[in-house]
Parts: structure tokens; C-alpha cells; sequence
């Protein structure tokens, strides 16, 4: 009999911080490779493969993992991949907007960037004026669909994590999900 694979304590792992979405590692991947092959290939790969090492668990609904990529050997490659997310991340992005909310209502107008002129604008809500000037904007973002931005946001927390990684020297795991 083997012993169960021990789960890892926090003090031992260093996460990624992925939004909340089902299989965003997986759409944030898409396009990219490691090591010559697609990088959602070798993950499938790896988690099929009866053979390939296991280690202990990330967490309470993980599964065993395996090494996605360990230094110093796969440093090269995990750095292209994290140069391809924040490629795709970019690229991807959508348009930049400047935003304001009505100060009654809170209603948001998001003017993207090339548009912003200096204009007063009444509320759809509340009837209120809504000064549309650059100055008084309370932010920028960027006009895509939320799922593209989240996929977006998944692909720059993978690009740092795989960098951080590489750069303490640690092995980069991974693990399915037990629901």
C-alpha cells in the first residue's frame, strides 16, 4: 500500500490569484505553447498521463499535481509563455474608456478615450447633469465583454506567476479540480 499524498500547506505554495470563472486557465491558455507544443495540450497531457509524478495536493478540492515546469531547464520556455500571455492579454484588450457616474444615481458612462470631449450630459436614470470632463473622470477601463476581460485578467496573474516562479527557483504545479 502507498501512504496518501500529503496536501501542502500554505506556507509551501505560492498561488496564482485567477478570477472565479469555470476553465479560465484553460481559455487563457488557448493560443499559446510551451515548449513547441500547445500549452492546454501538454496540461492534458500531463493530467491523463498514469505515469508522470505526483505530488502532493494544492488544497481540499485539488487532486494530486504534477510539474508543469521546473527550473532551471524549462526557465526559457515558461518565460515565452508568460511573454505570450501578456502578448494575448494585449492584444485582446479592447478599446481604452474613460468613465464617470452620475452623482445622484451612481449610473456609470463609460466615453472611450478617442471620443472625450468636454460636455454635460443628462442622466438616463435621474435627469441629473453628468459633467463629462476628462479631469473629473473616476477611472479608465477597457470596453470588451466580461468574459474576455476576465480570460484577459487570468492571462496577466498567469504571466506574473510563471515569472515569480522561475525567479525563486520553484517548480510550477498543476492539478485538476474535484469540484
Amino acid at each position: 500500500m502507498v501512504a496518501p499524498l500529503q496536501t501542502f500547506t500554505s506556507q509551501e505554495l505560492m498561488q496564482p490569484e485567477l478570477p472565479p470563472m469555470n476553465g479560465v486557465v484553460d481559455r487563457a491558455l488557448a493560443g499559446t505553447e510551451f515548449r513547441d507544443v500547445r500549452s492546454r495540450d501538454r496540461l492534458q497531457a500531463l493530467m491523463s498521463n498514469e505515469r508522470a509524478e505526483r505530488h502532493g495536493s494544492l488544497g481540499p478540492r485539488f487532486g494530486p499535481s504534477v510539474i508543469f515546469a521546473q527550473p532551471p531547464g524549462d526557465l526559457p520556455a515558461l518565460l515565452r509563455l508568460a511573454d505570450q500571455l501578456d502578448l494575448l492579454a494585449g492584444e485582446d484588450d479592447g478599446e481604452r474608456a474613460l468613465v464617470w457616474r452620475c452623482g445622484d444615481c451612481n449610473t456609470r458612462y463609460a466615453v472611450p478615450v478617442a471620443l472625450v470631449r468636454e460636455v454635460s450630459i443628462r442622466c438616463e436614470r435621474c435627469g441629473k447633469n453628468v459633467e463629462l470632463y476628462a479631469q473629473t473622470a473616476i477611472g479608465e477601463e477597457h470596453l470588451v465583454d466580461p468574459t474576455r476581460g476576465t480570460v484577459n485578467a487570468a492571462r496577466r496573474e498567469l504571466a506574473v506567476f510563471f515569472r515569480e516562479a522561475m525567479a525563486r527557483g520553484w517548480p510550477v504545479l498543476v492539478a485538476e479540480g474535484l469540484g
